[in-house]
């Protein structure tokens, strides 16, 4: 289940608790904190509960709870420790379409009360869903060390400034960019110092000097292979400073989740026969975007300058006089190799590592395969799935070994990452009948026979064919045999 986070105004709104021992005093101390109007039913009230009831700051219902009390309140807490009770009070409070809050329920809850940190106006809320409370209470502990208690003054200081700085700033990425250097400048320092006086005097006159509009620019992130774990934390801030993200359809959907949430996000990928949006218009975005005064993110999978045309764009935004720097990322043939154990140099295996691209007739015609068939280095092949056939039957015409071992890697790195082994005489066919599709790495050479025994991430590699549900015909039939439908099948690929 997925929590929709909600941040509610209950001052001066009525809230039922039912229920009068500890926890429902702390249930209560937060809501009268919000300026809640509080409503407490239960026949005893801890010490505390009973000062607050005397003093007039909350109402007692001591009579056993009655459907009727949900009357005009905009929210529950079932707090006693008689479960029938509290899902009793789940059940009327859910007829009735109220967000009800079970103490250590969370099937009988329509809402969760998170763990928080406190810099008011500024809070902080964490939620496990009601599932691992402990673990969302360990969590606001490390937090509350990394968040200054400054930072409460400085939200209220951004508060007062507010109408003038949409004044000043028409569009929303000027006020942005405002707010950052406001945030990490040396008005966030003036008042972690106590200096509140002089902050606000810094603040102003940083306000008047400031341009009314700034610069686009343009940066080109490598995203890595898929795993938001092995995005830089330089490609990170990039994305959360980005007010438009032109990215490649291989941007795994766990790295766009790390971006700002109000970017605007624009899919610009390209595959193999299918050139939805060609590089021209890819550049005219670019120009566009960044001439408008926007930050530009262009977020493309590996690293920008590994068979990503990233020397192209920044050959084009240097002509137009556009600002740009370049994020790189962890390229394919790296990660693709290192989460299937594969070691791309290994001193007994291979000395050297080429790079190279096979994804078309006109690229595979370019290439040197008489060097390509050398024994004792790595081929790193990218894009190739649809050329395995034409890139196999080459390499064994300029002598590469039939028996040199390779490993496909699918979704390098990914949740779905399959390995698929084999030698180089049953490349082509081991790639139809384990039906593999891009995004897939080959590696080639050999060091890829160590992908079965260093293995550590996903699926164990596919070493062989599969002889269940086909009698063992994929095992018997001649890769010479099956050509025809070997090349039909890549190509669909």
């Amino acid at each position: 289940m997925k929590l929709y986070p909600l941040f509610a105004d209950l001052s001066h709104r009525s809230v039922l608790v039912v229920g009068g021992g500890v926890v429902a005093e702390r249930k209560v101390a937060a809501l009268r904190d919000a300026g809640a109007q509080v409503t407490v039913n239960s026949p005893a009230l801890t010490p505390l509960l009973r000062r607050w009831v005397e003093e007039g700051s909350v109402a007692h219902r001591p009579e056993p709870f009655r459907e009727a009390w949900l009357d005009r309140v905009w929210l529950v807490v079932a707090a006693t420790s008689d479960r029938a009770t509290n899902a009793l009070v789940s059940e009327l409070a859910g007829l009735r379409r109220l967000f009800v809050n079970v103490v250590d329920d969370a099937a009988l809850s329509s809402f969760h009360v998170p763990a928080v940190i406190d810099r008011a106006p500024l809070m902080v809320a964490i939620s496990s869903g009601g599932q691992a409370p402990m673990l969302a209470r360990w969590l606001r502990e490390r937090l509350e060390a990394l968040l200054d208690p400054s930072l409460g003054a400085l939200a209220t200081l951004a508060a007062r400034l507010r109408p003038r700085i949409r004044l000043r700033f028409g569009q929303p990425a000027a006020r942005r960019r405002f707010y950052e250097a406001l945030f990490a400048g040396p008005v966030a320092s003036l008042l972690r110092q106590g200096h509140e006086a002089e902050a606000r005097n810094d603040a102003e006159q940083a306000l008047a000097a400031a341009p009314r509009a700034f610069a686009g620019s343009v940066v080109l992130v490598g995203a890595g292979p898929g795993d938001p774990g092995l995005l830089t934390l330089r490609g990170l801030r990039a994305l959360n400073e980005a007010d438009v993200i032109l990215h490649d359809r291989l941007v795994s959907a766990e790295v766009l989740a790390l971006s700002r949430r109000d970017a605007e996000r624009i899919e610009v990928g390209k595959q193999a026969g299918n050139h939805h949006v060609t590089q021209a218009q890819i550049h005219r975005l670019m120009l566009g975007h960044a001439r408008a005064g926007r930050r530009v993110v262009r977020l493309k999978g590996g690293d920008p300058f590994v068979f990503g045309r990233g020397g192209e764009e920044l050959e084009f935004l240097r002509a137009h006089d556009i600002a740009y720097e370049v994020v790189p990322g962890i390229t394919a043939a790296l990660a693709c190799a290192a989460y299937a154990g594969v070691p791309l140099t290994h001193r007994g295996h291979a000395q050297s590592v080429r790079l190279l691209t096979a994804h078309c007739q006109a690229s595979n015609d370019t290439l040197d395969w008489a060097a390509l068939a050398q024994e004792k280095q790595t081929l790193a092949v990218y894009m190739g799935v649809g050329e395995l056939a034409q890139l196999q039957s080459r390499l064994l015409e300029h002598g590469r070994d039939p028996a040199t071992p390779f490993a496909m890697v699918e979704n390098g790195s990914r949740a779905g990452q399959r390995v698929v082994t084999g030698t180089l005489a049953q490349l082509a066919e081991r790639a139809v009948v384990h039906a593999v599709r891009s995004p897939a790495l080959l590696i080639l050479g050999e060091v890829a026979a160590l992908a079965g025994s260093l293995a550590w991430f996903g699926a164990p590699p596919l070493g062989a064919a599969p002889d269940i549900g086909d009698g063992g015909r994929a095992a018997r039939v001649r890769p010479a045999a099956r050509q025809d439908d070997v090349l039909a099948a890549l190509h669909q690929a």
